[in-house]
């Protein structure tokens, strides 16, 4: 399994970006599909998941009412509508993969079995 990340940039606080994960390389009907993200000397936080098969999603509570995860199954690709962007969501962002749904879980790194590259999105004025 293969992810490409991308749509990452620089944008002033209060904007907005998409990122973009394109999946290939397997069939994704039970994955779960995550974005995780890491600033400078920190440890990979989790962002947002969702389950391919209902399109389920969790948030962070540090985003939650600000972005939205979803996925194009035609298109193999899960989304991450990023709006209100505040100076603290400056980091590389990484999309992440689960071949089966993990009930009560989801939440942590080591819950993944593939990983895209990241995508850096810094913002400010």
């Amino acid at each position: 399994v293969q992810l490409q990340a991308y749509g990452g940039g620089l944008v002033q606080p209060g904007g907005s970006l998409r990122l973009s994960c394109a999946a290939s390389g397997g069939t994704f009907s039970n994955y779960g599909m995550g974005w995780f993200r890491q600033a400078p000397g920190e440890e990979r936080e989790f962002v947002s998941v969702i389950r391919w098969s209902t399109g389920m999603t969790r948030y962070a509570d540090s985003v939650k009412g600000r972005f939205t995860i979803s996925r194009d199954r035609a298109k193999n690709t899960v989304y991450l509508q990023m709006n209100s962007l505040k100076p603290e969501d400056t980091a590389a962002y990484y999309c992440a993969a689960r071949s089966s749904w993990k009930v009560g879980g989801m939440w942590a790194s080591t819950d993944y079995d593939y990983w895209g590259q990241g995508t850096q999105v810094t913002v400010s004025s």
